[in-house]
């Protein structure tokens, strides 16, 4: 039966992206991409509908439309991308709400695939060496994006169990990372000066833009219900990341990482939020053996691949050489902690 889609955050680099490849499946007869905005990037074949999902005109979207699978990726990362925190989290929790309440009552949807984080884990001292789906958060994420997807996730699970024969598939994703995606970790680490918290070095992962991209694809097109960490084998330390990329990493005292963060967040410069803090402090692993035995999906790229192929596609590398690099470290990371050179 060829599937009618509705795709949420159409606007957004991932999800115009997602939409044009599910309109060049042909087991996908209409792709429709709802968002506040219109799309700047190319959508392929989808039709565009202007419509807020906080508002229940989206239910009738899904109504009119015929929509039998709804793909949400309308989940917003930062207060910058929704124009403040008190609208990011309308848009990302009671978003939802309105969206979920629309597909509860819409007989016609089948099928829900919603793209959330591996934030919803949180990040802090004692965690696992690699979280499964199964384990709970030891340090339970209190603000932002992280917060809000845990909201998300509650909010799925209790659909799920309302419409049981509804098929659900959560996909908790690493950061993403690739030639073109421009997500807070690539801002991130495209600064020239990389500020780090002082006394850590966090153990990263990273999703390939195209295996993260496919995931949601075969999520949509084939049954997959359950939830799934999403993310590339292995993991890099911050440090090594850092050197990689060709950047300078200034070492901040902890007890200036929370003002050096603000000035990073409002020079525009990229997300430095709490829960960033958090991650590159402590930072997050995901077991993704769920992933390649259940939904029998195995990432294209490793974690040390996706960082290379995003290090090569933005010529980061070029910036300093290793030898500039490390001695600027020794340097700075002197000065910022009350050493004498």
């Amino acid at each position: 039966m060829a599937r009618v889609v509705l795709v949420t955050g159409v606007s957004r680099y991932l999800g115009g992206k997602m939409a044009r490849t599910l309109t060049e499946d042909p087991s996908v007869e209409r792709v429709i991409g709802v968002d506040v905005v219109a799309p700047t990037g190319d959508i392929g074949g989808a039709d565009f509908v202007r419509a807020d999902i906080r508002n229940p005109i989206i239910g009738k979207v899904i109504s009119t439309a015929d929509v039998d699978t709804v793909v949400h990726m309308g989940v917003i990362a930062t207060p910058r991308q929704a124009g403040g925190r008190a609208s990011m989290k309308e848009i990302n929790v009671i978003g939802t709400m309105q969206l979920l309440a629309a597909c509860q009552k819409a007989p016609g949807v089948q099928k829900l695939v919603v793209k959330s984080s591996s934030t919803v884990y949180g990040a802090g001292p004692g965690d696992p060496a690699l979280f499964t789906e199964d384990m709970e958060p030891r340090h339970l994420p209190t603000s932002g994006w992280a917060k809000d997807s845990v909201e998300v996730e509650s909010y799925v699970r209790g659909l799920a169990r309302r419409r049981p024969d509804l098929t659900v598939t959560t996909l908790r994703f690493a950061n993403f990372l690739g030639p073109t995606a421009n997500t807070p970790m690539a801002q991130y680490f495209s600064l020239p000066v990389v500020p780090t918290v002082l006394g850590y070095d966090a153990r990263l992962q990273f999703v390939h833009e195209d295996d993260g991209l496919e995931v949601i694809r075969l999520a949509t097109v084939a049954d997959h219900p359950g939830i799934y960490n999403v993310a590339g084998d292995g993991v890099l330390s911050l440090s090594q990341a850092i050197r990689r990329a060709g950047r300078l990493e200034v070492p901040v005292p902890p007890s200036l990482v929370g003002p050096v963060g603000r000035w990073v967040r409002r020079g525009g410069f990229a997300d430095f939020s709490p829960e960033q803090i958090r991650l590159l402090t402590h930072g997050r692993a995901l077991d993704t053996t769920r992933l390649r035995e259940r939904f029998e999906f195995t990432p294209r790229y490793t974690t040390e691949a996706a960082f290379a192929d995003f290090v090569d596609a933005r010529r980061l590398n070029n910036v300093l050489s290793p030898e500039l690099v490390a001695g600027a470290e020794t340097v700075a990371g002197r000065i910022l902690s009350g050493w004498s050179a």
